[in-house]
């Protein structure tokens, strides 16, 4: 058995004491058949246990935050401003609320005759904090046997006291899009706005902005345009509801995104969501078996791969992998040089160098001897398996460089999902089913709005209003 650990611990080089354990262990013909067995096994431990100490974000899917002694990129300096953030101008206001004239005072001005020429402009930006208070005073009339008539109530106004949907948008707002806790929400409210809400008036909140997606179908128009999509990402995380876990699912474009949680990862989940069943695109995705059941055209994340292809470098010591590695960072600057699409004869030739490369690779990872007569198929290293993926996906892996459309990585599939990981790192986890509905229906909206250009604001006034943003136009 030969292992690569491409790794120091405390300064210890690990691979050239595991190497020197093993020729020690060879030369020792004393050692019973059962002691070698025991000492193997023992070695098999410490290299697996030294191989999870190796992993870290850049070879492996764990983030960056759990990178041991993690360094931070230094951010780029700036002569305008100690923070490095690029600033930016203000511009005079057109239409400013409030004007100040200033005139000089003369008494303070030598003796002479004056002629006003103009003025010099300076404005100040601020910001006010206060509720606003609308009254409704509907006309009572009486006629003369002494019955009544009462003015109608504009639509929605339906207490002697009540929260208008301003307050509500931005108290979703705040929660749905800002995740803040409610307590900070609550706080915020009274100490800024002498408005005082309760936890329960907060999730009233909630629920009518979410029953809102439901009478004006918001979601369904994102799952019908997420459908007739060229190009669709899909993911899946786990996620915690109620303490117990439950997959977040994601189907996602440069201009929709649909979050839905299910008890199941796999294919029943999807059917039951409703959106991969029906797409005829390219689904960009890590390779979850489960995806290659829809009938549709797939491309692979290669992100995926190059942290992959590193761990083998780096552990199983493949050199192929590393030229691999190369070879697709390259393969993609190239593809972006020439505005995502290649031509045919530099595809031919690329597909080539890829081919060899993994032909290299099937020197330094060959396939597991079958013993005969021993039961089930022979274990595969990681770096064989990645490699025999590599070989049986070659269309998926490089779909990139054939359609302009198709990106390199599933990032946008990931980076729609963070947000509820987020989410769930505040609050611990999701304390119901309908809660974890409600949020990921309404991030949805969100994400979906802001993709377009329509802000979480806007979107949200709309929404408690009963109405939708133009860019909710059922799909053909």
């Amino acid at each position: 058995m030969t292992w690569f650990i491409k790794m120091k611990v405390s300064g210890i080089d690990i691979e050239s004491h595991v190497e020197k354990i093993k020729q020690q262990i060879e030369a020792d013909t004393t050692l019973s058949p059962s002691m070698r067995t025991t000492l193997d096994l023992l070695l098999l431990i410490v290299t697996l246990l030294c191989q999870r100490l190796g992993l870290n974000s850049s070879n492996s899917s764990k983030p960056p935050s759990t990178d041991l002694n993690r360094k931070k990129e230094p951010k780029n300096s700036s002569e305008n401003n100690s923070g490095g953030h690029k600033g930016s101008t203000l511009l005079l206001d057109s239409n400013p609320d409030i004007k100040h004239k200033l005139s000089v005072d003369q008494t303070l001005l030598p003796e002479g005759t004056y002629t006003e020429i103009g003025y010099e402009t300076r404005q100040v930006i601020d910001i006010e904090f206060k509720r606003v208070v609308t009254e409704y005073q509907a006309q009572i009339l009486e006629n003369e046997i002494g019955k009544r008539f009462v003015a109608s109530f504009p639509k929605g106004v339906n207490s002697r006291i009540q929260y208008g949907n301003g307050v509500k948008a931005h108290a979703v707002y705040l929660s749905q899009y800002q995740l803040l806790p409610y307590d900070r929400i609550r706080e915020y409210f009274t100490d800024q706005l002498n408005i005082p809400l309760s936890s329960g008036s907060l999730y009233n909140f909630i629920n009518t902005a979410y029953s809102k997606l439901e009478e004006t179908h918001a979601l369904e128009i994102i799952k019908a345009n997420l459908r007739n999509e060229a190009v669709l990402h899909a993911d899946e995380t786990g996620i915690n509801i109620n303490g117990k876990r439950q997959w977040l699912h994601n189907a996602s474009s440069l201009k929709w995104t649909y979050l839905s949680a299910h008890e199941k990862r796999g294919h029943t989940a999807m059917d039951d969501i409703g959106i991969l069943s029906h797409f005829n695109g390219v689904m960009c995705h890590d390779h979850w078996k489960p995806y290659y059941r829809y009938d549709c055209l797939h491309s692979l994340c290669n992100a995926h791969h190059l942290r992959e292809l590193t761990r083998s470098y780096e552990q199983d010591g493949q050199a192929w992998a590393e030229t691999m590695r190369l070879f697709l960072v390259s393969l993609n600057q190239s593809v972006n040089n020439e505005d995502g699409l290649i031509s045919k004869d530099k595809q031919s030739s690329y597909i080539a160098q890829y081919r060899t490369i993994l032909k290299d690779g099937e020197k330094e990872s060959p396939a597991p001897i079958v013993v005969k007569g021993k039961r089930g198929r022979p274990k595969k290293s990681k770096s064989r398996n990645l490699l025999e993926r590599l070989q049986n996906y070659e269309g998926d892996v490089l779909r990139f460089m054939a359609d302009r459309e198709v990106p390199f990585t599933n990032n946008q599939g990931e980076n729609d999902l963070r947000m509820a990981k987020v989410q769930q790192k505040i609050s611990g986890c999701f304390r119901s089913e309908y809660g974890a509905e409600m949020f990921f229906g309404l991030r949805s909206y969100l994400s979906s709005n802001k993709k377009q250009g329509v802000s979480a604001s806007t979107a949200l006034a709309l929404l408690l209003n009963g109405m939708l943003p133009n860019i909710f136009t059922p799909a053909e």
